[in-house]
């Protein structure tokens, strides 16, 4: 990697955990995109998954006191049955069906029947979700917007949802970084750049506590939903496009 690429994405993995610092989610959604924009595949998603592992670290340090260890526990049953499922597969996508999946997700969760839509206070939607967010995780590099509709949908406050996400993200992270450079193929990241990248991470975690503390549980689900709606339409956009590309470049 250049001296400017790694100072842009170092700004750039600074600011996408700030966000998350606050929201426990967007960040990772927007910086994944960043990076298999400028990244190949399996690269974007190693590198992807050691900021999400020291972010995510970070904050479940910062408010371990409000984890919910039977939600986290249920979560983390699915998220290793599907992990364990996909060792056998070793599958890797391609950038556009990654993009709609991301980005279609959380809007099949909200149309889903009431007594289906996610609770992260039932043990069996814990495991259910669990297992799809893995799966996602692997598809696409993150999970962050059904993880955060799972959460949303049951009755933690926003210290719990972050503190107990921020938890389950780091196991999953884990688990993507093993995947991608285990089974799926070996990724090549800049040594370099991945110290730059947990250093960033730590510090626009950090910086965002004082941000969380100032807001109110009504305001953090208002805007939580409405980032999860933009990030995921603007996905479900570039992952139209990217498919469409070839066929108007052919057209040309």
């Amino acid at each position: 990697m250049t001296p400017v690429l790694m100072l842009v994405l170092g700004l750039t993995i600074t600011a996408t955990s700030f966000l998350s610092g606050i929201f426990g989610m967007a960040g990772g959604m927007i910086l994944i995109g960043i990076l298999l924009a400028v990244l190949p595949l399996i690269d974007a998603m190693a590198l992807h998954a050691v900021t999400q592992m020291a972010s995510n670290g970070w904050r479940g340090l910062l408010w371990w006191r409000h984890v919910r260890l039977a939600a986290a526990a249920a979560y983390l049953t699915g998220c290793c049955a599907a992990m364990l499922l996909w060792s056998f597969f070793r599958y890797v996508p391609s950038a556009p069906p990654a993009m709609l999946f991301l980005g279609l997700t959380p809007f099949a969760a909200r149309l889903l029947p009431e007594g289906l839509k996610p609770d992260a206070g039932r043990i069996s939607h814990g495991v259910v979700y669990g297992a799809i967010c893995m799966c996602l995780l692997l598809l696409t590099g993150v999970a962050g917007p059904l993880i955060d509709t799972y959460f949303l949908g049951g009755k933690l406050d926003r210290r719990e949802i972050v503190a107990t996400k921020a938890f389950c993200q780091t196991a999953g992270h884990t688990a993507k970084l093993f995947y991608f450079t285990t089974f799926a193929a070996q990724a090549a990241v800049d040594s370099t750049m991945m110290v730059v990248a947990i250093a960033c991470s730590l510090v626009g975690t950090t910086v965002a506590r004082r941000f969380l503390e100032a807001m109110s549980d009504t305001q953090y689900r208002a805007w939580t939903w409405h980032i999860i709606t933009v990030v995921c339409g603007f996905y479900v956009l570039q992952g139209l496009y990217l498919l469409a590309a070839p066929a108007l470049e052919a057209a040309r």
